[in-house]
This record gives C-alpha cells, structure tokens and sequence, in this order.
C-alpha cells in the first residue's frame, strides 16, 4: 500500500476514534441543533462540565468541532455537519444487525 493512503486511512481512523466514545456521541446529538455553550452540554447529556470538556476538546483538536468565546462562555458548534450522517449510518447498521439476529431467534 501507498503511504499516501495510509496517512490518509490515519486521518480518517482518527476522526472516528475522536467520536468513539458514548458522551462524544451525545455531544455531538446536542450539536446537531446548533451552536451550545459548555454548560448547557453538560446539562443536556448529564455530565459534569469539566469532563464534557475534556471530550470537547478531543472533538475541537480532531477538526469536528468548532469554538467561540463570549465573555467567559464557551460556545460550540459542528464544523462539518456532515458528520451526523456518518451516525445515521451506524443507526442503520445496527438495525441490520437486529434484522439478522431476530431471524436467527425465529428459526430456533
């Protein structure tokens, strides 16, 4: 294999491992509706908002956030908004899963 493709294969393995954690993916359910300070992440999924920004800050580094300041706020937002498609994806993979092991449970 090319190293060109391999660098590129990295890139993309670390987009995703940025997104692979449960609160990253709530975060990212919070971002799909717009632009939210820290705070009001940490309220919506449940945290305590030095562990959301910890998380943030992982997602910021990776290029799938964006972040402004407002005073002493810290507002965030989806830099590529494409990447709730790529989780509408995985929603269909595990149906599909589902499917599958619902008809291997009927066949027993």
């Amino acid at each position: 294999m090319e190293a060109d493709a391999m660098e590129l294969y990295e890139l993309k393995a670390g987009v995703l491992a940025a997104i692979a954690h449960p609160l990253r993916l709530a975060v990212l359910d919070v971002l799909s509706d717009g632009e939210v300070c820290v705070c009001d992440i940490a309220e919506r999924v449940g945290a305590k908002r030095s562990n959301i920004s910890r998380h943030l800050a992982v997602m910021l580094s990776a290029g799938i956030l964006a972040s402004r300041k407002e005073g002493l706020q810290v507002f965030y937002s989806l830099r590529t908004p494409c990447i709730l498609g790529s989780l509408d994806c995985v929603v269909n993979v595990l149906r599909e899963q589902m499917s599958h092991q619902n008809a291997l449970l009927k066949r027993l």
